[in-house]
């Protein structure tokens, strides 16, 4: 229960690993506000035909086994409605203490095939999506820290290891990903003052969204324990939001399985001085030097170098 009382929103919560955050926060203590739009794994619509949507069904399951959660259908990349999603918080338990961004969905296209819309659509609903409900959280725990209250609260973002080092046939995918583990690092720098941390999670496991990358990557035979299940990212997630996290901020982490890696981002490799303004012909040299000196790139997903 290293959550108890702690007030969580997850966004994209109805399925895959949004559904595991906001059950597994519910068993650790939380009260959870669950949203999802319901829609196609490309973010269109007409995903739900009748009946209860994937929001309504996680907190049915929440509430059958004695927590307490609630469900919002805001779309967080438009910006009344991400801070409608923060005030669906505060408005029924009087507090915000944590903010999940997961929601998303893929497009994928080799860049010479995407067009203008999959590439403003794939942004809006990761970057923007990310953005818009964390500055009204933000903006929540200003005020509340200025007006002399105690925050304690966190903010989990959802980057990706295609935003990491990339994925051929996920360039929009890829930046707006990197875009997220840029935002997490400035959000980290920024809101700490007022009690806030900041950190990222790229997650690998089997969702609508990679049924079709991950579907054989299944159980180790010796074990039964499925590598690739959206439930082994949740722990992590949990830990970050409770009160233990707070000396941890500004990080992103890799998780796939029982494997969790800190991953480090840009930093100088290599680096020569000349003292004096370069000229072109000499910079061949220097770059192969430093291109020789540091160590090899990660390589891209899907790619043969």
């Amino acid at each position: 229960m290293i959550c108890e009382g702690r007030v969580v929103i997850v966004t994209g919560a109805g399925r895959g690993i949004g559904r595991a955050h906001a059950l597994e926060f519910a068993r650790a203590g939380a009260r959870v506000v669950v949203n999802d739009l319901g829609v196609a794994g490309d973010g269109r619509p007409g995903d739900v035909a009748t009946g209860e949507s994937p929001a309504e069904q996680v907190v049915a399951e929440i509430r059958a086994a004695g927590g307490q959660a609630i469900t919002n259908a805001d779309d967080v990349a438009d910006w009344e409605g991400a801070r409608r999603l923060i005030a669906s918080a505060v408005d029924t338990w009087g507090r915000l203490d944590v903010l999940v961004n997961n929601a998303g969905f893929v497009r994928d296209r080799m860049l010479v095939s995407c067009s203008e819309d999959e590439w403003d659509a794939v942004i809006r609903v990761h970057l923007k999506g990310h953005f818009a409900p964390l500055r009204h959280a933000g903006a929540y725990w200003r005020d509340r820290a200025k007006a002399g209250e105690p925050v304690d609260a966190r903010i989990i973002n959802t980057s990706s290891g295609a935003g990491l080092q990339g994925s051929v046939g996920q360039g929009a995918y890829s930046a707006a990903k990197a875009g997220i583990a840029g935002l997490t690092l400035v959000a980290a720098a920024e809101l700490g003052r007022y009690g806030v941390t900041a950190n990222a999670i790229a997650p690998a496991a089997r969702t609508r969204m990679t049924e079709q990358v991950f579907a054989g990557a299944m159980a180790r035979p010796e074990s039964g324990f499925d590598v690739m299940a959206p439930e082994n990212v949740a722990p992590l997630v949990v830990w970050l939001g409770s009160a233990e996290s707070r000396a941890v901020t500004g990080r992103v982490f890799e998780v796939q399985g029982g494997l969790i890696t800190l991953s480090d981002g840009w930093r100088p490799a290599a680096k020569i001085d000349r003292g004096r303004r370069w000229e072109p012909a000499e910079v061949g040299a220097a770059v192969r030097e430093l291109i020789g000196s540091a160590p090899a790139p990660m390589k891209v997903y899907g790619s043969q170098g």
